[in-house]
């Protein structure tokens, strides 16, 4: 059963309150419309575009963030809880990719990761001190990647974090980084 207008675009706005980072396309299946007729909502209802609501959040995370500048994080960090979990986006692009097969290059994937660990910490000087991960699953040129880290565990010197990158709900990428840190004191010493 199509719902009504108005109906629509009030089940639209409330899609987007639950999950800002619905696609077009989602919301375009999940109301049987065409994806013309949801943006033409979005525009109705004063909704922006899924990138501009995506720059939007990564914006409010970048105060939470003390290690890294945020132009320097690779992808956009949609969520940030100070040294237990951070979540971040990356759209795979042209330049991201191999010109031959379309497909995404390992550093791409791994500096997320990466700059995720760093932006999770929070402290003023973080480092990579080692990494093991693994490339489970091919990430192709328009892919976007979700990169979900979770520290396992902390020291007085060391956070280990776990990062699982996702394309849709398929595992892509995991690793486990050992992220060193400095304090304020030995800084200024």
């Amino acid at each position: 059963m199509k719902l009504k207008k108005q109906e629509r675009r009030e089940a639209i706005k409330k899609e987007i309150e639950k999950n800002p980072f619905i696609t077009d396309l989602d919301l375009s299946t999940l109301f049987s419309v065409s994806i013309q007729t949801i943006r033409l909502d979005r525009t109705y209802l004063n909704i922006p575009e899924l990138r501009k609501r995506i720059k939007t959040v990564a914006r409010k995370n970048h105060d939470r963030i003390r290690s890294i500048d945020g132009s320097e994080i690779i992808g956009d960090v949609i969520n940030v809880q100070p040294n237990r979990e951070a979540t971040s986006i990356i759209d795979i692009d042209e330049d991201s990719v191999f010109t031959r097969n379309q497909i995404a290059r390992g550093h791409v994937l791994f500096a997320q990761a990466n700059s995720l660990c760093v932006a999770l910490i929070h402290k003023s000087s973080v480092l990579t001190k080692e990494s093991n991960v693994e490339f489970l699953k091919t990430v192709k040129l328009n892919d976007t990647v979700r990169a979900e880290a979770h520290v396992i565990e902390s020291t007085s010197k060391y956070f280990i974090i776990q990062v699982n990158s996702y394309v849709k709900d398929a595992l892509v990428f995991k690793g486990t980084f050992k992220m060193y840190y400095i304090s304020e004191d030995e800084q200024d010493g």
